[in-house]
């Protein structure tokens, strides 16, 4: 009898150990499931704040850009201002741009014909958004609401020459911010006629002038200002962007589209470039307004 009772208490004992264990495991597996939607949630709050940190930098880049000082002010006898607006259902046009006084000369029409018939296309944009939504298969696509934006900078190198930087946004329903792309224009008042490239920097000389864009590039980074995370141009890049710039007394602003020197979160659009530093690929001649 006395070794049934004891048969019957290792029983009980061993029944409740199993239990204890099993409710340990039972325990653990609780904890174990909720550890990895604790862990997806920390990491999901770290993607959400570097989100945030990226959204701010990309629209003080905007900013920075939109705020920029030029010389229409002083130029303001010289420029008739002008703005075309169109808002429809599925599209937005508000281009703003700069017309010459002709009354100063006959030659500033070459410039009012150019930017009329040719650089602001209202027809042609139009056009140009409708066929880029039929051309998607997406019913989504169809019903985003594009915006194209345009305005401008202009600067007065001298007498005889004036800058232009048109900056374009295009911005689609959904996305958080806008992109930016650029064309420079530069002028001769006296002669009536756009001076590009091959007007002030000797034949050939694009890839020593990008390895001198990329050295001032490389200062920048070594900064540590804003531009962390850019790189250097390529000369495919730089070619296809070479009469992107605006002139100065003392230097040239080279303008990139966004994603082409850095990326839209940091950076800048442009790179200036002293003049002294370019008297290798500067043309000598007396007819280049830059020769000094």
């Amino acid at each position: 009898m006395r070794y049934l009772y004891l048969l019957i208490f290792l029983l009980i004992f061993s029944n409740c150990k199993n239990e204890k264990h099993e409710e340990i495991n039972s325990n653990r597996n609780d904890i174990e499931d909720l550890m990895p939607a604790t862990v997806d949630t920390l990491r999901f709050k770290d993607v959400d704040i570097e989100t945030l940190d990226k959204s701010i930098s990309i629209e003080l880049k905007q900013k920075q850009l939109i705020d920029k000082k030029d010389e229409s002010e002083e130029l303001q006898i010289l420029i008739i201002d002008k703005n075309y607006r169109i808002e429809k259902p599925d599209y937005v046009i508000n281009f703003k741009y700069p017309l010459l006084n002709e009354s100063f000369s006959p030659n500033n029409r070459n410039f009012n014909d150019f930017i009329n018939d040719y650089y602001i296309n209202i027809k042609k944009t139009e056009q140009e958004i409708l066929e880029s939504k039929l051309l998607c298969d997406s019913i989504e696509a169809i019903a985003f609401r594009e915006e194209r934006f345009i305005d401008y900078k202009i600067y007065n190198v001298n007498d005889q020459l004036i800058s232009v930087l048109f900056y374009k946004e295009n911005f689609y329903t959904g996305a958080m911010h806008p992109s930016f792309s650029f064309d420079g224009f530069n002028f001769d008042l006296n002669k009536g006629v756009f001076m590009t490239y091959k007007n002030f920097f000797v034949q050939d000389s694009e890839a020593e002038l990008v390895n001198i864009l990329n050295e001032n590039i490389k200062k920048q980074i070594g900064k540590g200002d804003l531009y962390y995370d850019c790189w250097e141009v390529s000369i495919d890049d730089f070619i296809t962007s070479k009469n992107n710039f605006v002139l100065n007394d003392t230097y040239v602003e080279f303008y990139f589209d966004d994603c082409i020197i850095c990326p839209s979160y940091t950076g800048t659009y442009s790179i200036e470039l002293p003049l002294v530093e370019l008297l290798s690929v500067l043309k000598k001649f007396e007819t280049n307004p830059l020769v000094f």
